[in-house]
């Protein structure tokens, strides 16, 4: 006989369909990766100051910690992060306008069988759609700024009455042989049919010359810092206590936003900031990779210190990497001549070196040490402890200079922290 569905079943059995039609829309919409915010402008005004960060809407990203949600995968098995966003705008009740905006993440997927790699689309956490959201609400406020100002001034710039004049007649056309030769010669070739050679030659000359670099400028901006190696840490703080936020490649490029002697200050994406050590990247045209007035002292830094004392020991502090191991200490002492003036640039270039011979020295004796620590032994000085695994791999090329003093300890941190003035905006 076929049992009756009680109508307490029947009722069960419907919210159970309703609780699942639920967290499939909500789950829905937690994966359209939308963002909103109101801003006062109109529309039309809202859209123009999107156009000026069409660049910003989709690019590489560096890292996928911090933009995308972890799904079935960890982040740490892809790579080759990219982003693309789109912005809608609506105009919103009572005025003002309503911005939109949706970010896909995708990058490359490794797996142990190559059949199952390939690309993928990853959630984006949100912090992408607010970089954009706060770049536009930045925009909008520049622009309403340059607007006051302008309105400010224009009363002071009231128009003369002046008697009406004959029209002057207008300039002959210029033609500009573009078939052969650059933009210089063409302009060259056209001052021969429109002025006598000397004042119009020049001036053509210095507008070709000026238009040429715009159109280099053009290609490729001049405000751009590029990665010399791959592995060279980007960090939030210009300290080299700081934790990496991630390892940049060779030939990355991020935008130059202030520099110092020692570090330079990079946007990563959107809002997002970075610091990278100076001598590791390329500056921008016209500024030295390192500053000029330091180079001179990394060479004769073996000069401003000696050697007092060695021994090895366990190691003298509290950092888990080297806590109670056995490590050779090396401690050191500034020479007694009053004119060197000893910094931090100074004890890091003479801690390399030492670091880079003791290492050479227990490699080939094939000593049983986890490290080599120096001390500066002096009222202002410090001690820095590195791991002989680290500088294996900075021996080998795997790790930067700047990777090696991100993987050291230092005590205290800011003895060897530069405080150069900025040399930036």
């Amino acid at each position: 006989m076929r049992s009756r569905r009680s109508p307490q079943h029947s009722v069960v059995l419907q919210c159970f369909c309703l609780m699942v039609c639920l967290t499939t829309a909500l789950r829905a919409e937690g994966q359209s990766n939308l963002s909103e915010r109101k801003f006062q402008q109109a529309k039309a005004v809202v859209e123009k100051a999107l156009q000026s960060l069409q660049n910003r809407m989709s690019g590489r990203l560096p890292i996928l910690d911090g933009f995308a949600r972890q799904g079935e995968h960890p982040l740490e098995r892809y790579q080759r992060g990219y982003y693309q966003a789109t912005a809608e705008v609506l105009p919103a009740p009572g005025g003002g306008s309503v911005v939109r905006i949706r970010a896909k993440v995708t990058a490359w997927y490794s797996d142990t069988a190559a059949s199952h790699s390939g690309y993928q689309l990853l959630d984006s956490n949100g912090r992408l759609e607010s970089d954009l959201l706060d770049e536009l609400q930045e925009q909008l406020a520049a622009t309403a700024s340059a607007n006051d100002k302008s309105a400010a001034e224009a009363p002071s710039r009231a128009p003369e009455v002046t008697k009406l004049q004959q029209p002057s007649a207008p300039e002959p056309e210029r033609r500009f042989p573009l078939a052969n030769g650059s933009l210089s010669a063409a302009l060259k070739a056209n001052a021969a049919d429109q002025a006598p050679a000397g004042k119009a030659e020049n001036r053509l000359q210095s507008e070709a010359d000026n238009l040429e670099r715009i159109l280099k400028n053009t290609a490729h901006p001049n405000n751009l810092v590029a990665v010399k190696k791959s592995g060279t840490p980007v960090v939030a703080e210009p300290t080299l206590s700081a934790k990496p936020q991630f390892m940049a490649s060779m030939h990355d490029e991020f935008e130059l936003l202030d520099f110092n002697t020692d570090w330079v200050h990079v946007r990563i994406s959107g809002l997002s900031r970075g610091w990278i050590w100076r001598n590791s990247v390329e500056m921008p045209e016209g500024i030295a990779d390192t500053q000029a007035s330091v180079a001179p002292a990394l060479a004769p830094a073996a000069d401003l210190f000696h050697v007092v004392r060695e021994e090895t020991a366990p190691f003298p502090g509290d950092w888990e990497p080297l806590r109670g191991k056995s490590v050779k200490i090396i401690s050191v002492q500034k020479t007694d001549d009053p004119a060197h003036n000893v910094g931090s640039t100074e004890r890091l270039a003479y801690a390399k070196f030492l670091l880079e011979k003791t290492y050479t020295e227990i490699a080939e004796k094939k000593l049983e040490l986890q490290g080599i620590v120096v001390v500066f032994d002096s009222a202002d000085g410090g001690m820095i402890g590195a791991t002989v695994t680290a500088l294996q791999q900075w021996r080998a090329g795997t790790l930067t200079d700047s990777a090696l003093w991100h993987k050291c300890f230092f005590d205290p941190p800011e003895t060897f922290d530069s405080t150069g003035s900025s040399g930036g905006n």
